[in-house]
């Protein structure tokens, strides 16, 4: 993960690219990538804050969409836009 340095920091300033950490128990660990093994699911990152100098990442187990469902999403979005145009013009 990225975390870019402190702006007014000096040279003590950490590396942004650097390997973190997971700080789970291995129980956990070995039942998420049990879980990811299965169709369709993913880690994936929901949040991602600080917490005095720690950074934090709130992360979900999460199945991917179907194809009608990117599909219908798709057709929202362009209905969307067609009526943001339509304003626009007015």
């Amino acid at each position: 993960m990225h975390i870019s340095p402190f702006e007014k920091g000096n040279i003590n300033n950490h590396d942004p690219v650097r390997d973190r950490k997971l700080l789970l128990h291995r129980k956990e660990i070995r039942k998420l990538i049990t879980r990811m093994q299965e169709k369709g699911l993913a880690l994936i990152p929901l949040r991602v804050y600080f917490n005095r100098n720690i950074a934090k990442v709130e992360i979900g187990l999460c199945r991917g969409k179907k194809v009608y469902d990117k599909r219908e999403t798709i057709k929202k979005r362009e209905v969307e836009r067609q009526v943001r145009r339509d304003f626009a013009r007015s």
